[in-house]
């Protein structure tokens, strides 16, 4: 418990033996109640590496993507009642010791989501991160601001927490199946904005891991067009 509030730490894995020991290992247990690792269908030894270090371990029974095994993780920590929700990757690209950072601002000032900004003031990042999506992180947040009409810095870093009630909305409606992968997190930033919910970023720090433990699970075009349509679908009002 922290703040008088029960937290959730999700990170969705698909392969990531080598790292998801590390990701559960550094969460710091003082703050988090739960580390839940949603397991999207590996075929390596993800789901036991989490389980030994610690983590609840929800096992999906076959490759359904980022976006689907997110919606599990956060159905889940619904329906055990948690009050608020952290996620962060499952490659040990964030900083668990960072997590009060993204809570205080929800349990002190009334906030519902918190974004962590490696391109804020005290951020940090760095590592094997591939160029393009260095370029990417940079045209989307630009991108989105200029559609969602606010300011932001960064909005495809999944490293955030969000208050679950504000899942229970019926404008926010992240069953649809076309947010089964990267897009879920992008739709998510966006809907709570415009629907008037609180935001705010954080500094935080984003380091990737080297290359040849891999680095990214996302595909150049396939995955940044994933990100790109709910910007595009939502404010054409194509989708909602």
């Amino acid at each position: 418990m922290y703040s008088g509030q029960h937290i959730i730490a999700i990170a969705p894995a698909l392969n990531e033996e080598q790292k998801i020991g590390h990701v559960v290992a550094r969460t710091p247990r003082d703050v988090v109640d739960c580390v839940l690792v949603v397991d999207d269908g590996s075929t390596d030894r993800t789901a036991e590496v989490a389980r030994a270090a610690g983590a609840t371990v929800l096992s999906l029974p076959e490759v359904v993507g980022v976006g689907s095994a997110l919606r599990s993780g956060l159905d889940y920590a619904r329906h055990e009642g948690f009050d608020i929700a952290v996620i962060m990757a499952g490659n040990n690209k964030d900083n668990p010791a960072e997590i009060p950072r993204l809570l205080d601002p929800i349990c002190n000032d009334g906030c519902d989501l918190v974004v962590g900004s490696r391109f804020l003031a005290g951020g940090v990042y760095g590592g094997d991160m591939p160029f393009y999506r260095k370029l990417a992180t940079r045209l989307h947040p630009w991108l989105m601001s200029r559609i969602a009409g606010k300011r932001l810095t960064e909005t495809t870093n999944g490293f955030r927490a969000i208050r679950l009630s504000c899942l229970a909305d019926p404008r926010v409606r992240l069953e649809q199946r076309w947010l089964d992968g990267y897009g879920l997190e992008v739709y998510l930033l966006y809907k709570l904005i415009v629907c008037g919910f609180r935001h705010t970023e954080v500094p935080c720090t984003k380091i990737y891991p080297p290359r040849r433990i891999g680095n990214t699970k996302m595909k150049p075009i396939i995955g940044w067009w994933d990100i790109l349509r709910p910007v595009l679908l939502l404010g054409m009002g194509i989708r909602s």
